[in-house]
Formats: C-alpha cells, sequence, structure tokens
C-alpha cells in the first residue's frame, strides 16, 4: 500500500528510543524526512545516524520541551533545517516515578502533566495553524491505555487520559482544515531502556510470568513495531478519515469494549 506521504517532514518527540524510534523508522520507509528530539545526545545521534541509512532527511535535536520556549526553539530549527513540518508525533512522556494519588506530590502531578501533556499541547499550537492554512496536516499522540481505564500511576493516568480528550476535542475543531488528530494508546511495550524492561529485570522470572499471564492475552509483551505501523498510517493518506479516534494497539490487554 502507498501511503502517499513521501516527501512530507515529519517531527517525533522522544524519538531516539523505543516507540519514538520505531515511528521515526516507519516514517522514514515511507519517504518521509523526519526531525527527531530527545535530552539524551548520545542515544539521539545514534538513532539519527540509523535513520539516515534509509536516504531520508533527518534531523536530530536536543531538547527540553518542559516549556514553551524549549518547544518554540525546536519547531524553528526543524523548519528552518528540513521544511515544515507536516506530521507530528508527540511521544514524549513517562510516569517519572510516580505512585498514587495520595503518596504523590502535586508536584508529581506537575512534572507527569508536563512532560506528558503540555509539550504535547505547546507543539500542537505551534504547528496546527500552519497545517490548517495549507489544508493538510497529521498529528498523531502516543497515549495509553491507562487513559482509557485503569492502571499506571494517578499522575501518569490522568496526563494520559487528558491527552487522548485533548486529541479527540481538537480533531474535532480542525477536522474540516484538511488536518486529521488521533491518539494511540499501546498497552505493556517491551523495549530497550523502557519501564518493561525494567519491570523484567527487577523481578522474578515467576513475577514476571505471572503478569503475563494475568495481563496480557498473547502471552507476551507487546514490541514496537506495530505501533510505528500504526503511526505511519495515521500519518498517511489513506488515512483521511480517521481523525479524533484513540486506537488500541495493545495484544487485547485492555478491558474497554470501545
Amino acid at each position: 500500500m502507498d501511503l502517499g506521504i513521501k516527501g512530507k517532514v515529519a517531527l517525533i518527540t522522544g524519538g531516539s528510543r523505543g516507540l519514538g524510534r520505531q515511528s521515526a523508522l516507519a516514517l522514514a520507509a515511507e519517504g518521509v524526512s523526519v526531525a527527531i528530539c530527545a535530552r539524551g545526545e548520545e542515544t539521539l545521534k545514534q538513532t539519527a545516524a540509523e535513520l539516515k541509512t534509509t536516504g531520508v532527511k533527518v534531523g536530530a535535536y536536543v531538547a527540553d520541551l518542559g516549556d514553551e520556549t524549549g518547544a518554540s526553539d525546536l519547531v524553528a530549527k526543524v523548519e528552518s533545517e528540513l521544511g515544515l513540518i507536516e506530521i507530528l508525533v508527540n511521544n514524549v512522556g513517562g510516569s517519572l516515578g510516580t505512585s498514587d494519588l495520595i503518596n504523590s506530590s502535586l508536584e508529581d502531578f506537575h512534572m507527569v502533566m508536563n512532560a506528558n501533556l503540555w509539550s504535547a499541547v505547546a507543539l500542537m499550537k505551534l504547528v496546527l495553524p500552519g497545517m490548517q492554512q495549507r489544508r493538510w496536516g497529521r498529528i498523531i499522540n502516543i497515549s495509553s491505555i491507562f487513559g482509557r481505564e485503569y492502571g499506571g500511576t494517578a499522575p501518569y493516568m490522568s496526563a494520559k487520559a487528558a491527552m487522548i480528550a485533548a486529541s479527540k476535542h481538537t480533531g474535532m475543531a480542525v477536522a474540516k482544515d484538511g488536518v486529521t488528530v488521533n491518539s494511540v494508546a499501546p498497552g505493556s511495550i517491551l523495549h530497550a531502556g523502557g519501564t518493561w524492561e525494567k519491570f523484567v529485570e527487577n523481578n522474578s522470572e515467576e513475577a514476571v510470568a505471572e503478569f503475563i499471564d494475568r495481563n496480557l492475552p498473547m502471552g507476551k509483551f507487546g514490541w514496537p513495531e506495530p505501533i510505528g505501523a500504526t503511526v505511519a498510517f495515521l500519518a498517511s493518506q489513506q488515512a483521511d478519515l480517521i481523525t479524533g479516534a484513540c486506537l488500541n494497539v495493545d495484544g487485547g490487554q485492555s478491558h474497554n469494549l470501545f
């Protein structure tokens, strides 16, 4: 299937590893010029080198998206070096070592909301007007099944639920402008340096096996490639009629009927 996005320009946040890296690789395979950002320079350079082997234009930027200035600086650099951003993938985030509501401070909530939600909102506000003016654009926000139902920490669950809601509302608001906004809700995805790798490393084989048996219908953790493929499809010309949606990519792990 020709996704029809060769030559487009994409920005993927948290793009040096895990789901962000896989999203960048999937888009690059379709001929999309990709910009990735992260806080760690070494991994960023490694992923950028990997992406360059596909033959597309690649930009790699050390960026802290903790405030609006960081977001605006990043967009300015990407658009001056690669071109106008036509595809935005907001992937940066995490639970950042937080807990339940009682045991998480207000600072914890602010920190997790900032990392997962406000950085995405800031970038959407920066790129959406241009997408609307050009009558084409794709925004894909990486949420979690724990933004749809119970799981994870209280700050993380709150932030990811808010991301799904913001994606839905924005998708409706720009639906007539040729721009689509969707979210993806991964399940427990195992990748190098990720939360579930640490879970496996820090628990006994019996505890890991019990978790898998209780939570993962496929009998194993998920893996990044299906997330990247979903992102590439949602970014494509073939997904013109999908907006405001949240797609579970979780191997049947979630319990909701919708």
